[in-house]
């Protein structure tokens, strides 16, 4: 099951083929197999092999792949972390997960300083090729590992206490691959571009390296650039991309893009949020060629656990699709039992790539299960055709007057308003409803748009209780990695404002 085989297989078969591509210089896999080789000699020398934990704080690189894969070729466990994290954050994840190990980019050097584990700094020479540290390192075989062995530690963000370690075996990741080659018809010719973090489970997972699998490559871009993106699809026949929300809004929104050549790509994966038809049509007048994927998934499941079919997308605008081969969802009340098609309820998943739990938190892991059901915490119904609709993330329910309103209901009918960029809609402690809706809106460049305005639009689409009571515009919303937008940093700014 070790990472490294299938990059050994294709270095044998098609040493001079594109595995790679960073900063515009390609990688073969023969180059990709004889870094990660080396690389995996320098842990080994440093001591590392099977069950140790070695993180990594660092932007996209060459380097961040080589270390994955070396990381399982001597079968310890990867830790990538958020470099966006504060330095007690980055602190309480190294010593929680155990690492014994941390690589961390010159540029984030300061966040690992005081850390107990070993500290290896890499300059802007490592990060293109590693093998800039490890020129006297000896090439090693790999050390088996097997689907129960764990392959990876994922430390998910955005809760009000510490961060849960979601464990990741090789079997899940596997898994994830394979569904994800079948349904994104992936192949050797492909070549996916990364312009998310690699931290996260979209740039890695969705469908990220698993293009690595069959032969083809990935197009690295160290940080999002809408202009950098939209040449490296050009210039790189890029064919397929994962592009959070915010991601594709700035592509579609940049002055220059119809300069550029998009014909290559044919698929694009969303999600994160429920995307509107607008937004579908703005993306297919961009990229003539291509359709857009709305998905839902999870860390706790490697990403990618529903996917729009081709040609349902405006048929089930609002669907994130149904579930992909492997992985099974369902709609289940608060005792756990199964509801029918067309009631809500929390969104469960199992199948082989969904986690087992949670690094050293029993605790958790045993209230995140109905029985083998993985329990998200997302609100959602099934249609009769199983394709998936998620009403809401049930921390962002808002209880007003005792009436549940879905967040993302009032979002839908105000990205209707023509002034709307961007918005989210939250609930704010109130004396007399318990909670009133605010709505906090990114308004289009140079519109203007009040609070009145934006009632009369909602009152003709939405019951009363469901109507905004306050707006607030900014010039951007706040966003984790992935795109999706952080209420809870909104609540705890407004609140504080109150």
């Amino acid at each position: 099951m070790n990472l490294s085989a299938h990059v050994r297989r294709h270095a044998l078969r098609t040493p001079e083929r594109t595995a790679l591509v960073y900063r515009s210089e390609p990688v073969t896999y023969r180059e990709f197999d004889d870094r990660l080789r080396a690389m995996a000699g320098f842990l080994e020398a440093r001591g590392l092999g099977a069950g140790d934990v070695v993180a990594v704080l660092m932007k996209n690189s060459a380097a961040f792949l080589e270390i994955a894969y070396a990381v399982s070729h001597v079968g310890a466990i990867f830790l990538p972390i958020n470099f966006r994290l504060a330095a007690d954050e980055v602190a309480y994840i190294v010593g929680h997960a155990g690492a014994a190990l941390l690589f961390v980019d010159e540029e984030f050097a300061g966040l690992a300083e005081g850390l107990s584990p070993g500290v290896v700094v890499l300059d802007e020479a490592a990060q293109r090729d590693t093998r800039s540290l490890t020129s006297d390192s000896v090439r090693t075989g790999a050390t088996r590992r097997t689907p129960d062995d764990v392959f990876r530690l994922m430390y998910t963000s955005g809760t009000t206490d510490r961060p849960k370690g979601v464990v990741h075996v090789y079997g899940n990741f596997h898994w994830k691959c394979w569904d994800q080659v079948v349904e994104l018809g992936l192949g050797a010719a492909d070549r996916v571009l990364v312009a998310g973090p690699l931290h996260h489970v979209g740039a890695f997972d969705l469908p990220g390296v698993a293009a690595l699998l069959v032969g083809g490559a990935l197009v690295v871009l160290r940080d999002f650039d809408p202009d950098e993106a939209l040449a490296a699809i050009e210039r790189e026949a890029v064919t397929g991309a994962w592009l959070a929300p915010v991601m594709l809004g700035r592509l579609l929104a940049h002055e220059g893009r119809d300069r550029f050549d998009l014909s290559s790509l044919r698929w694009c994966i969303g999600g994160g949020e429920r995307t509107p038809e607008s937004r579908i049509r703005e993306f297919s007048g961009l990229f003539p060629r291509a359709r857009y994927i709305d998905a839902y998934g999870l860390t706790e499941t490697c990403g990618g656990d529903t996917m729009m079919e081709p040609g349902r997308e405006l048929e089930k605008i609002g669907s994130t699709g149904r579930a992909l081969a492997h992985v099974e969802v369902s709609i289940r009340d608060a005792s756990g039992a199964a509801l029918p098609p067309g009631v809500e309820g929390e969104i469960c998943l199992r199948g082989p790539k969904v986690t087992r739990g949670y690094w050293k938190d029993p605790e958790r892991t045993a209230a995140s299960f109905f029985g083998d059901w993985f329990r998200s915490g997302d609100v959602g119904r099934l249609d009769e055709e199983g394709f998936l609709y998620l009403t809401d993330r049930r921390k962002d329910m808002i209880i007003s007057g005792g009436e549940n309103i879905a967040s993302s209901e009032v979002e839908r009918v105000l990205y209707e308003i023509p002034q709307v960029a961007e918005c989210a809609v939250i609930g704010l402690p109130d004396a007399r409803w318990g909670e009133r809706v605010v709505a906090v809106v990114v308004p289009r460049g140079g519109a203007t748009l009040d609070l009145e305005q934006v009632r009369t639009h909602c009152r003709a689409r939405l019951a009363a209780f469901k109507l905004p009571r306050a707006l607030v515009l900014r010039d951007a919303l706040p966003r984790n990695p992935s795109g999706k937008v952080l209420k809870r940093v909104l609540r705890d700014e407004l609140a504080a404002q109150a």
